[in-house]
């Protein structure tokens, strides 16, 4: 350290109030000892009072960050011998008896024979030494078994029996994993599940929101758990809410929809059952796009207690649902080539229209209408109110349903 304009006691005082600049250049232990013994020397600690010793032990203190117990130390070996000399050694510790070599014949046994308890590992070791002549394991077959254990700890031994397992794909025979092919037919659902948030720790309803691929056409209807003895009632009102015949019902990979209850209703009403595939994020893209669109933009984000699942289904069957079909526009995309041949999906304004006109537009669009279901039953609900009334009739039952669900919540708590 360059603290040769350091020469009174007066200065190391201002140096340590902060009012006089250094240069700090000190480099190793064997260096900081021996500047420690220069300054001691220099300022002629044996001869200094005791206020001032303790200005020097501060100053010694601050530059060289030792601690004052190690300070003390310094300076008593300075006032004892006239010197400071470094006296650190590294103690040998305790003589290893058991080699890595044992350890690794250990972790060898406990493999081949499946880490039996202490005792019966330690028999086998003297076994193998008195009966088999395996002088290998002779330092081994003395052990202790509480020491037996302290080696099956070591660090030696857990890398020898350290095993890894990649994690195994676990095969779930309820429906296939692909994306769904509908061309162009409508009855190819797109299905999910939207929680309505938690409050103190309990869940609110559950929403199940299903759109139809080709068509847009949704249903969105409300569950107070998504067990079964919830959820498959609910899926069974949704899917016969749709006026044309169902062909397949697409998820996620959430238990809620793979299980053997709903692949058996499936099953029973003959619609395909798929899900989605590993590292293909977009396989259920549309009905993730409609909950934010609709479910959220409807419903919102707070808590709705599970007790008001009937209320939000009265408001879902009777306003939301018809809505989204019959009077809400949507994009619908019309894909095409690049010249460098890969598909690009626009937008164009002429094919906006709502779920229920693109389901009339297509080719025999009558066959695919459920039995007993026509086009003159549907134009009746289609174009019974105008656009602006079914929005304006959804707004305020909108506003009726968080009223009633506030004056349920307050009556229940």
């Amino acid at each position: 350290m360059n603290d040769q304009e350091l020469t009174t006691l007066e200065q190391v005082r201002c140096f340590l109030e902060g009012t006089e600049a250094l240069a700090f250049e000190i480099r190793g232990k064997d260096e900081s000892y021996a500047w420690i013994e220069r300054t001691l020397l220099r300022f002629r600690y044996r001869q200094l009072g005791r206020p001032d010793r303790g200005l020097v032990s501060r100053y010694l203190m601050k530059v060289s960050g030792y601690s004052r117990a190690q300070i003390t130390r310094l300076i008593t070996q300075y006032s004892a011998h006239g010197r400071i000399r470094r006296r650190q050694r590294t103690p040998n510790g305790f003589p290893t008896r058991y080699t890595k070599q044992d350890i690794r014949l250990l972790a060898e046994i406990d493999a081949l024979h499946g880490t039996l308890s202490g005792p019966t590992t330690k028999k086998l070791l003297e076994r193998a030494t008195a009966l088999f002549g395996q002088a290998q394991y002779q330092r081994l077959a003395g052990i202790s078994v509480s020491h037996l254990y302290n080696l099956r700890h070591s660090t030696p031994y857990t890398r020898q029996r350290l095993t890894v397992h990649k994690t195994r794909s676990r095969s779930v025979a309820i429906g296939e994993r692909r994306k769904p092919r509908p061309d162009q037919q409508p009855g190819f659902l797109r299905i999910d599940t939207v929680h309505q948030g938690d409050r103190d720790g309990i869940k609110g309803l559950y929403h199940i929101d299903a759109v139809d691929e080709v068509t847009q056409f949704q249903a969105v209807y409300s569950a107070e758990h998504i067990s079964e003895r919830y959820l498959v009632p609910v899926l069974e009102k949704l899917l016969a809410s749709f006026p044309f015949l169902l062909r397949g019902f697409h998820s996620d990979n959430g238990s809620e929809f793979v299980n053997q209850t709903v692949a058996k209703l499936l099953n029973k009403l003959l619609i395909g059952f798929t899900k989605s595939r590993a590292r293909h994020s977009n396989d259920n893209a549309l009905v993730e796009s409609k909950n934010g669109s609709i479910v959220r933009k409807q419903l919102g984000y707070a808590h709705i207690p599970q007790h008001c699942a009937d209320l939000v289904n009265a408001f879902l069957e009777q306003h939301l649902n018809a809505y989204v079909n019959y009077h809400r526009p949507c994009f619908f995309p019309l894909t095409v080539l690049d010249a460098k041949g890969k598909q690009r999906k626009t937008y164009p304004y002429e094919r906006i229209t709502t779920p229920y006109e693109k389901l009339k537009s297509l080719p025999r669009a009558e066959s695919h209408l459920k039995p007993g279901l026509t086009f003159e039953t549907l134009d009746a609900i289609a174009f019974a109110i105008s656009d602006n009334e079914a929005a304006r009739q959804l707004n305020a039952a909108r506003r009726q349903l968080f009223k009633a669900i506030a004056e349920q919540d307050q009556r229940v708590a």
